[in-house]
């Protein structure tokens, strides 16, 4: 089944400060070694030195040079010097892992734009680990990239001063629910757990369990976890089990997680899983015990993707517009770079709708 993605704009973000630095998209520049000298107090020699790691600096000053770098989220241009434009033609894509389908597919997204441009995309792995993340953005901001495209909304204040401050066209991807530091394209995760829910309650099942990825470091499956619990709750129902993993092949876990669920709760008559590979994984455990799937019990997953189209059953499930979310945050960067003054939309949310398939009743 083809899912159709729908977009709507929000209106461009209202200037913001922080520490005395106007951070508006009209007036963003990159910080200089001058910015963090009179912020420390020091000499921009001396700056350069601690920043650089060279020369006889005190370690009371050091530890002010730093401290106040920090703060301003000032980078140093490992490239200063070498080329006039102080920037490179690329863009840093930060994403949380490589094994997990889905980002491949944003990935993808990605290339079909920047193909067509002199941009080249560079991918930094932060394996769901916010300290990690601020070091692969620390190491990829220091050489100068033309832009950013990010994962998630959530970062350490490190990372969002280092993004707020890096003078370039910045877009965070995945998630709407919360506040970007630029750009922002994605789907709003609790509105999809909502819809989900509805779903699940119109065709009538009372008896829901949850399985998934452990949280919170997982905030976009935790946002859908808290959009299909609210809905639930609001009709009268709660879960009755839940269950989470980490680590370990997703569809094995799936089998795993499924059998021991049925074995704890056997009156469960609805299975809501936090992605499609651990859904398929259940799938497969129930078509071998010979459960009536959807009648006895239900199941669902998220991502919508197409490696699963060969099962038996079709999981149901709801894209995450995977593609198209890598193809307009690719269009921002591009057209920003091209003219900064365009007029073009910067806050999009994709609107994905549900696949029924085979293991969700339709009523």
């Amino acid at each position: 089944m083809v899912v159709h993605c729908l977009s709507f704009a929000l209106t461009s973000p209202k200037a913001d400060q922080h520490k005395g630095f106007d951070l508006s998209p009209d007036t963003k520049r990159p910080l200089t070694l001058r910015d963090v000298s009179e912020a420390s107090g020091v000499s921009e020699m001396t700056v350069s030195r601690v920043l650089r790691n060279r020369g006889d600096v005190s370690d009371a000053t050091r530890t002010r040079v730093l401290a106040a770098a920090k703060e301003l989220g000032y980078v140093p241009n490992k490239i200063a010097g070498a080329l006039a434009s102080n920037r490179v033609n690329l863009v840093a894509v930060i994403i949380p892992s490589l094994s997990n389908m889905v980002f491949p597919e944003v990935m993808t997204g990605i290339n079909q734009i920047l193909e067509d441009t002199e941009l080249q995309p560079v991918v930094g792995v932060t394996d769901y680990l916010p300290e990690k993340e601020e070091k692969v953005l620390y190491e990829m901001l220091s050489w100068r990239p033309s832009g950013v495209i990010i994962a998630g909304l959530e970062h350490t204040e490190a990372a969002r001063s280092m993004l707020n401050a890096a003078g370039i066209p910045v877009v965070e991807i995945m998630d709407t629910d919360g506040k970007p530091v630029d750009a922002n394209v994605g789907i709003s995760h609790r509105r999809a757990g909502r819809e989900m829910a509805q779903a699940i309650l119109k065709a009538g099942y009372q008896h829901i369990g949850f399985l998934g990825t452990k949280m919170p470091l997982d905030h976009r499956a935790r946002k859908r976890f808290e959009g299909f619990t609210e809905t639930l709750a609001k009709n009268g129902i709660e879960i009755e089990d839940r269950a989470f993993y980490s680590g370990g092949s997703a569809l094995a876990k799936g089998r795993e997680m499924t059998r021991e669920m049925l074995e704890r709760s056997p009156e469960l008559d609805f299975l809501y899983y936090s992605n499609d590979m651990i859904g398929a994984g259940g799938l497969l455990f129930l078509l071998e015990q010979g459960i009536d799937i959807p009648g006895q019990i239900g199941l669902a997953g998220f991502n919508g993707v197409e490696l699963l189209q060969g099962l038996p059953r079709q999981l149901a499930t709801m894209d995450a517009c995977r593609i198209e979310i890598g193809r307009k945050a690719a269009e921002i960067i591009a057209a920003k770079l091209e003219n900064p003054d365009t007029d073009m939309e910067t806050r999009i949310t994709l609107a994905p709708t549900i696949s029924y398939g085979d293991t969700l009743k339709r009523r």
